[in-house]
């Protein structure tokens, strides 16, 4: 049984010592993998008188649990601390100055409008705007299109 004692320390200081991820996988499957330490210890339990055997077991077990316990707790630091790495790289310092924005472009249809209409400007004429939507007026009246005018029928659209 003082086997089993020295096993336990050296695992714990083996899960203690680990300094990755990685590492802490290996060393969970040397000592409870299908193949592990521990595994074999407990293989091992037939060689031992029949009055020892449940007591033998019972404490691989606990030690099976503790390691698993520490292994998962070690696993927790590990993971904090990739973490905290993550978040320091990546940290923003409000305090400097910004990018600056990129202002967006013209449309395409808007530059041909415009240069259509230097044209025009150039060429002595002048550009106007007027209403969105042609009303009465505008369409039929200041044409001098009479009332009754095919073309002033209601289902006409103007």
């Amino acid at each position: 049984m003082g086997e089993l004692d020295t096993l336990a320390a050296d695992a714990l200081a083996r899960v203690a010592a680990s300094s990755g991820i990685a590492d802490l996988d290996e060393i969970r499957v040397h000592w409870l993998g299908k193949k592990g330490v521990l595994t074999e210890q407990l293989k091992g339990l037939g060689a031992l008188p029949v009055a020892e055997r449940p007591s033998a077991g019972a404490r691989i077990n606990a030690l099976k649990v503790s390691l698993h316990e520490a292994i998962e707790a070690r696993r927790g630091e590990l993971e904090r601390g990739v973490i905290a790495a993550e978040l320091a790289r990546g940290a923003i310092d409000v305090t400097l100055p910004g990018r600056g924005e990129h202002l967006g472009g013209v449309h395409p249809i808007t530059l041909t409008r415009l240069r259509i209409e230097e044209i025009f400007r150039r060429a002595g004429f002048s550009v106007e705007e007027g209403p969105e939507i042609a009303n009465d007026f505008y369409t039929y009246e200041a044409l001098n299109i009479p009332a009754n005018h095919p073309a002033r029928a209601m289902h006409d659209p103007f």
